[in-house]
């Protein structure tokens, strides 16, 4: 990163974004002189975040409204953390008023939604990237170096997923002021895509010489939710006789320009375990990542016994991604097992370098769309829903990426020499 100290407005201090706060404070470089949330409560505690950490070594404004934070603060950048239906108009807006803006993961509710974002990054000039952190997992990113040295051979299909227990923060979400019960109670389709299609989609160069063109999705029926709050609520619970239209689990299919297809599974209402799904197929191997996130490889020919999964941790010794290396001997720290930090440090570093962004708006907008698109395919009984092509044919010949430490299309070792 160059020397340029950034003014960061931060909006949304629920107990995530809170997490991302203290964890933003930590990358160099950074300065946050305002943080908003709608409520009074969580906006002085970012107030007091912001304060403990650098010791009052400067003022720190709370806001209510993002609006008045964007008209009274001169800031250089803007990270929302908010919900899912708020974080695409409070980027837009951001980047209207002049700043770069990162925003928290969740599908798009609409097109126009995606459309409304490219258009006004490509207008302004200014950075807008989702801040999926699971592009800068260990796993992932070493399984991107292996699948970029060719180890796997010709990628063929992907899978992954995001199968998580979370039926008592969605139950709860009015307790909680949580966004995820809204969303649950009235839509039906695959609601938080991105945490595994993010990797996915780098891996596959969507929107460098691929695309995405189709998905389909069918959704079980629901009886999760309503299951829960029969066994910890009760009857005399006023969501106990409610209809969630969010069925238990949503399985998607995507197909791609260059004749990949890519599996995703959305599973947030049963009583399973947490796991990604990663999956890696090709002409020479396959890696996969089963419940309990120990990764298992197989290549063919390298591995020690023919058609035997063995533990990816030694394959993950020798094609660990640089970024990782460097990390790990300058100390981890936490959030979602390290991936958090990097992900904001990402950010940060496209700023100050002028960008652009190694997650930019066409990959906002391409991974955010599978959403209200799968929503489509399962109201029409799973039939094929069009993707758009949000680069306008531009990903046919895209214009050379930035090369980084956190480039996420290929890995650029010389960024890493002088740090070693």
């Amino acid at each position: 990163m160059n020397n340029k100290v950034l003014r960061v407005g931060f909006v949304g201090v629920s107990g995530r974004g809170s997490g991302m706060l203290e964890l933003l404070l930590q990358v160099e470089g950074v300065t946050v002189p305002a943080v908003c949330d709608v409520v009074p409560e969580r906006s002085e505690h970012g107030i007091s975040i912001v304060t403990d950490f650098t010791g009052g070594a400067y003022p720190v404004h709370g806001y209510l409204d993002y609006r008045e934070m964007l008209a009274a603060e001169k800031l250089d950048a803007v990270v929302c953390c908010t919900t899912w239906i708020t974080h695409s108009r409070i980027a837009i807006d951001a980047m209207n008023a002049g700043c770069d803006v990162a925003f928290e993961v969740g599908g798009a509710a609409s097109l126009q939604e995606c459309w409304d974002l490219v258009r006004t990054s490509e207008r302004t000039g200014k950075i807008c990237m989702l801040m999926e952190n699971c592009c800068y997992a260990r796993n992932e990113m070493a399984v991107f170096n292996m699948i970029r040295r060719g180890v796997f051979g010709e990628i063929t299909h992907m899978e992954g997923g995001y199968r998580h227990n979370l039926r008592e923060e969605i139950c709860l979400g009015r307790e909680n002021i949580h966004g995820r019960l809204a969303n649950f109670r009235r839509r039906n389709g695959e609601l938080y895509p991105t945490h595994q299609l993010g990797p996915i989609a780098k891996a596959l160069s969507i929107n460098r010489g691929n695309r995405f063109l189709t998905v389909n999705s069918i959704s079980s029926k629901s009886r999760g939710l309503h299951e829960w709050i029969k066994q910890n609520r009760g009857e005399d619970y006023d969501l106990f006789a409610e209809h969630f239209n969010c069925g238990d689990v949503t399985t998607t299919m995507i197909a791609c320009a260059n004749g990949e297809t890519i599996l995703l599974n959305h599973d947030c209402c049963t009583p399973r375990p947490y796991s990604r799904d990663y999956c890696v197929e090709g002409t020479k191997g396959i890696y996969t990542e089963p419940e309990d996130g120990r990764g298992k490889i197989y290549i063919d020919g390298l591995s020690a016994e023919e058609d035997e999964w063995e533990d990816f941790t030694p394959w993950r010794q020798k094609y660990e991604h640089p970024l990782w290396r460097l990390y790990e001997a300058g100390g981890i720290k936490a959030g979602h097992g390290g991936m958090d930090y990097l992900i904001l440090s990402a950010f940060i570093d496209a700023v100050q370098s002028g960008g652009p962004a190694p997650i930019d708006v066409y990959d906002t907008a391409a991974w955010m769309a599978i959403t209200c698109l799968s929503e489509q395919s399962v109201a029409m009984g799973g039939a094929p829903v069009p993707v758009p092509d949000f680069t306008d044919g531009r990903w046919i010949d895209r214009e050379p990426f930035r090369r980084s430490m956190y480039c996420l299309e290929e890995v650029c070792d010389e960024c890493f020499e002088e740090k070693s």
